[in-house]
């Protein structure tokens, strides 16, 4: 996340998110020392990352916990416990960073935030026990209920939305739902454990249910027509008794209880009474980390999964299936076109050059290999030499596939190269993307003045942005540390919450005060690589009876 020179322990150098910063040590201690810094911790698909930042809002410290996701019967979850061992290890981990940096013994902050993955099943009873295994974003295995709930609403309803898991349980008749006292996402559980508010942020609280952004709450009409639709049930709740109440950026969303200090720091140092900020989804923490929050901006985010965020000027004419309607963290209309397959794929080759390479007797050192074989994708035809790939390691609602098979193939006449191999493994990743994109470019032209690149894709400079570019036959602009970002996020609008001003909205805020004078690169699209990927997305589309025929085979 930072690069930090330190080797004058009077100095500190810090270039992160496209500036520079110097600052003293004993600037940096103290901003520690006076809480004039806000702590961001989001759990990501991955890894679980905490970023503290000082009163210039540049990190200063940071820490983090890898963890992955489990496929068991047929769900893909992660347990309580690993939720809570993540949360303790990421923050243990920034202590250990902030004391290794600044001699210094963390025990506040001046504000804290918490955000995670978006959407997604969590439901508990009274006494705060989960009902069922964390059903995540992943899983696509609510198509009833969407679809049924899409016919009610006249509005999309993805597969992953809480109200989608919410309502397929009800249709399988699952036991559990009777005793629903709380459904939330993950960030609004761990808040929970760290406050005991049961709120959740307008971003991913439209993840859970549609959002009217004139009134910045849940659809009252909607509300009341799902309370009718399940009223012969007999539940001994309405909607709106089980689900988080709705909070935009700026609100006050409560503060660390003793309890919650001691759950995220089992050493009792840290001390109870910090601010939080409303927890928030990966999704609008991207937003606020690309200054992407204002009309006729948007966002790729590209690591496990991809989403293109762009927040529009107008309503869109009509819902589409593809896309979902979200909201910034300020309560703006969103359209976000989402893939759940990503690099998920593209890693699994890249760790077979790398066993390739140790069974050579080489050295790897896994950014070299990554940049090697990202920049010679570059080097291949615009086209991928006729090669295709699928890199579903899950479902896929944008093409309609439940589960996903990882599938690479080709024709004795395809060009296999390493390269056009390569570039194949990278234009997938976005291919599924692309297909929401094309309703919302192609069909409701929507404008955008500025597209922003962040997540994994993006750490190789210059060539997952090229291929975006390429992709959207657009301008693409990166940060130069575009391979992070969420944790930072939350960060700030936890900073947002304890320093804006009075009547300071927040893309003011992220203008004038985080984002003045940042540097980045920007790329224009290439009229060759354009051609080329649209040649791609045209094999790629036709080639879904071979993705389909892998699902349908059963042999996995």
């Amino acid at each position: 996340m930072n690069e930090v020179d330190s080797n004058n322990k009077a100095d500190v150098t810090i270039k992160t998110f496209g500036r520079i910063y110097k600052m003293s040590v004993n600037e940096a201690k103290t901003a520690i020392l006076n809480n004039k810094t806000a702590l961001g911790i989001e759990f990501g698909s991955t890894r679980i990352k905490a970023v503290l930042v000082d009163d210039k809002y540049a990190p200063i410290a940071s820490g983090s916990y890898d963890w992955e996701n489990r496929y068991e019967n047929g769900i893909w979850t992660y347990s309580l416990e690993d939720i809570h061992k993540g949360l303790q290890g990421s923050y243990s981990d920034l202590v250990k960073d902030v004391k290794e940096k600044y001699d210094v013994e963390l025990t506040s902050v001046g504000a804290l935030g918490i955000s995670a993955m978006m959407h997604g099943y969590m439901p508990f009873d009274k006494e705060g026990k989960l009902l069922v295994p964390f059903r995540t974003w992943r899983n696509n295995i609510t198509g009833e209920a969407s679809g049924k709930l899409m016919e009610l609403f006249q509005y999309n309803i993805p597969q992953r939305w809480s109200i989608a898991h919410l309502y397929q349980a009800i249709l399988n008749g699952e036991e559990h739902v009777k005793d629903i006292d709380y459904m939330c996402t993950l960030e609004a559980y761990v808040h929970r454990l760290l406050t005991g508010k049961r709120v959740l942020g307008i971003g991913d609280a439209a993840g859970m249910f549609p959002i009217d952004s004139t009134t910045k709450d849940y659809n009252q009409e909607m509300v009341e027509k799902f309370d009718k639709l399940v009223e012969p049930y007999g539940f001994p709740w309405k909607l709106r008794d089980i689900m988080p109440e709705v909070m935009v950026a700026g609100q006050d969303a409560g503060t660390l209880t003793e309890e919650g200090a001691r759950f995220l720091d089992p050493t009792g140092k840290l001390k109870a009474g910090i601010p939080m900020c409303p927890p928030e989804g990966d999704a609008g923490t991207g937003m606020v980390a690309t200054n992407s929050v204002k009309q006729r901006t948007g966002n790729v985010s590209a690591g496990t999964s991809v989403f293109a965020m762009i927040v529009l000027e107008k309503a869109l004419s009509k819902p589409y299936k593809e896309i979902d309607m979200v909201t910034t963290p300020a309560g703006d209309a969103v359209a976000m076109a989402h893939s759940n397959n990503c690099t998920s794929d593209l890693n699994a080759w890249v760790n077979v050059f790398k066993e390739f390479a140790e069974a050579m007797g080489m050295e790897v050192d896994m950014n070299k290999l990554f940049g090697t074989l990202y920049n010679k994708a570059l080097e291949g035809d615009t086209d991928c030499g006729g090669l295709l790939s699928y890199c579903y390691f899950s479902g896929e609602h944008m093409t309609g596939f439940e589960e996903g098979r990882p599938l690479f193939v080709r024709s004795p006449e395809s060009k296999f190269t390493l390269a056009n191999f390569m570039r194949t493994n990278l234009y997938t990743c976005l291919g599924a993307m692309r297909v929401g994109l094309n309703i919302l470019i192609d069909q409701e032209h929507v404008k955008i003045d500025r597209l922003l690149g962040h997540g994994g894709l993006f750490k190789t400079k210059g060539v997952g942005q090229q291929i975006l570019a390429d992709a959207v036959n657009a301008p693409v602009s990166v940060m130069s540390t575009a391979g992070e970002g969420g944790a930072w996020g939350i960060a700030l609008l936890a900073a947002y919450l304890v320093d804006k001003k009075d009547g300071e909205t927040l893309d003011e805020f992220l203008d004038n005060r985080v984002f003045a004078g940042n540097e980045g690169s920007t790329l224009d699209p290439e009229p060759e690589g354009v051609k080329g990927f649209n040649e791609f997305m045209d094999r790629y589309l036709k080639g879904l009876p071979i993705e389909r025929a892998a699902v349908e085979s059963k042999i996995w």
